[in-house]
């Protein structure tokens, strides 16, 4: 019987006691022995009503309690492992102060010495946990790829580093690789040319902040080479909050992977041996390999079942060495700071210290040359533009042109989230077929 129908039969059997009924006919009525009727009335007659409320069942002395010596020993030990000049000062330095210095037996556990240290106002409750915010992830889509790039570094023997780019289909799974001696932007750009050139190029490429990417951290309102690569080949970069490496997530458990299949197990003299081994790890992965979110099959075999789109030799060799900015978009996914701003290449923008805590989704329209910040507070609730402000660029911004025999152009007139469409402007790939 739960707690409320149990209450409503106490309070039954007081109104008819009050009544004068004899005890014998209140046992009939309600179904509880003598001594349950008796428990009753000297709550009654102490408490009133509120003392036929069930109460606690907690027992009011615990034989098993640590004495209020030992619980002073736990505070002396913290504190004496607090002066200590280095080393470890958690709960279990603290335990095997006791065991070793006091040798206390039995040593209180580590939960134990939480609470006697919680109870002398030393350790604090943490707060309840407040609602997390809700991330814009990016969606891709059949028609909407998006990769994610991200690189990890290595030591060879002799302590020469190499680093390992990868760039991640985020739909699809396929991986690709380019391992290089450093992380410049040369090194950036060589390797997205090699992907967009012999596998395919996407709709969109998520990145962090690093500044071969972001091209600085420092200088305001500066277009960095990749920046302007992308824009220039129709792709639209996506930049995730800063600092938050976990939401490249994908691309990360990439570089797990090949460090267990492969850097773990296979021993490099040099950084061409290790870029030699590349193409073994990508036939091996895109063959062999089944990521769990593919459900027992090969990236290969999910990527048989997509049209894509490749970059053209032709515009391959005409892209020149200094880009100019392309038409074109650029989203920045961020954290709106505690007064209320976020930061877009360098510049601080302010949007309201309502949402601090909270992730926007920012969309720089580069032909436009305005910047566009939308909110969602779930994935349940629509998008809404929240700000938009004009954003000067000091150089002219050149239309993206044709450069090759096959011309697509795909508009979006009414779709207003700015991640689950094409872009508005048109983009020129090589179309490649499941077939091919």
């Amino acid at each position: 019987m739960n707690e409320t129908e149990e209450r409503h039969q106490r309070k039954k059997a007081i109104r008819l006691w009050i009544k004068g009924v004899r005890t014998f006919i209140i046992l009939k009525i309600v179904p509880r022995s003598r001594a349950w009727l008796c428990k009753c009335k000297k709550r009654y007659r102490k408490q009133g009503w509120k003392g036929l409320q069930s109460q606690s069942r907690k027992p009011k002395r615990n034989p098993y309690a640590y004495s209020s010596t030992i619980r002073c020993l736990v505070v002396r030990a913290y504190h004496r492992v607090q002066k200590r000049p280095w080393g470890l000062r958690g709960v279990s330095a603290v335990r095997r102060e006791l065991r070793v210095t006091f040798r206390l037996q039995p040593t209180p556990s580590t939960s134990t010495i939480k609470r006697v240290l919680r109870e002398k106002g030393i350790f604090k409750r943490r707060s309840p946990l407040k609602r997390e915010a809700f991330y814009p992830k990016p969606r891709p889509t059949p028609s909407y790829t998006i990769h994610a790039m991200d690189w990890t570094e290595r030591f060879l023997r002799g302590g020469k580093k190499i680093f390992a780019f990868h760039t991640f289909d985020l739909e699809t799974r396929g991986c690709w690789q380019s391992i290089f001696a450093d992380k410049t932007t040369a090194s950036v750009i060589q390797h997205l040319k090699n992907i967009w050139k012999t596998r395919w190029i996407p709709q969109a490429l998520q990145m962090d902040n690093d500044a071969a990417f972001y091209g600085s951290r420092k200088v305001p309102h500066l277009f960095g080479r990749v920046i302007r690569l992308c824009l220039y080949v129709g792709i639209e970069p996506i930049f995730i909050p800063v600092g938050e490496a976990k939401r490249n997530g994908d691309v990360e458990q990439a570089h797990r992977t090949w460090d267990k299949a492969v850097w773990q197990q296979v021993h490099f003299d040099s950084v061409q041996a290790a870029q030699d081994f590349t193409p073994q790890f990508e036939q091996w992965y895109m063959n062999e390999y089944e990521p769990p979110k593919l459900k027992g099959h090969t990236p290969s075999e999910v990527q048989c079942q997509r049209s894509h789109y490749r970059l053209t030799a032709t515009l391959c060799r005409t892209i020149p060495d200094t880009l100019p900015i392309t038409a074109g978009r650029i989203h920045f996914i961020r954290r709106v700071s505690v007064d209320g701003t976020i930061e877009v290449l360098n510049e601080h923008w302010h949007i309201s210290k309502r949402l601090a805590g909270e992730y926007v989704w920012a969309t720089l329209w580069t032909h436009r040359k305005r910047l566009g910040v939308f909110y969602r507070s779930s994935a349940k609730s629509p998008l809404k533009r929240i700000k938009t402000f004009p954003y000067m660029i000091d150089e002219p911004v050149v239309p993206l042109q044709p450069l090759s025999e096959t011309l697509i152009v795909v508009k979006c007139s009414r779709c207003r989230d700015p991640i689950a469409c094409y872009r508005s402007v048109n983009f020129v790939h090589d179309v490649v077929t499941p077939d091919n």
